[in-house]
């Protein structure tokens, strides 16, 4: 299909990356791209342009946000729970199930998911400040039930021991090995619902 044209073998590789895609459907999507150049590409590039130079992740709750601009999680709120999550496509599926009312903590990846991924780069040590803070009485911990994440529940528990924080962790509902964002509403309801208390064996 490229004619060994490199720009779009290059645009291929890129596409082929995201998640869910392969070289078929990259070049499924490019070339509907290439035959719409006016209303489809041009408006893409501009949009991603726009993402790639003014949002931002934050380095206090790991939500995106606008350059310069104050992120959610500094806007005056009343909750007394912060829920914490693995990346923010787990974030997005607890919120569009409407089960869960109160913070949200953005990890950015788990513990042993790269052999290159340190712990500094979770976003750990800013949980304990916005605990801390925000006078919490409950942090949920909604890592997903795999090795990775349990192993990073783990860390979490231990980094925010207090006795006057109750921590808990999804039950009921969450299959072993599963992952967040691969959840359906009512499971997910089932696993909030039914969450019971971290104990420190």
């Amino acid at each position: 299909m490229s004619n060994n044209i490199p720009e779009i073998e290059e645009l291929i590789k890129q596409f082929s990356r995201l998640p869910g895609l392969g070289p078929k459907s990259a070049k499924r999507i490019i070339l509907k791209l290439i035959n719409n150049k006016d209303s489809m590409v041009k408006p893409l590039a501009q949009s991603l342009s726009k993402i790639y130079k003014n949002v931002v992740r934050c380095i206090n709750c790991g939500n995106l946000k606008i350059v310069d601009r104050v992120c959610i999680c500094e806007q005056v709120s009343k909750f007394d729970k912060i829920c914490v999550v693995e990346n923010l496509a787990d974030m997005w599926v607890i919120e569009s199930a409407n089960i869960y009312k109160g913070y949200f903590h953005i990890l950015g990846g788990t513990l042993n998911s790269n052999e290159n991924y340190e712990k500094k780069n979770l976003l750990i040590d800013s949980l304990i400040k916005r605990i801390k803070k925000n006078s919490l009485k409950e942090v949920i911990i909604a890592t997903s039930a795999t090795v990775e994440g349990q192993t990073t529940a783990h860390y979490i528990e231990d980094s925010i021991k207090n006795d006057k924080l109750k921590i808990t962790k999804l039950a009921q509902g969450l299959p072993v090995g599963g992952e967040i964002e691969q959840l359906d509403d009512g499971t997910l309801f089932s696993a909030f619902k039914n969450r019971v208390p971290v104990t420190n064996d």
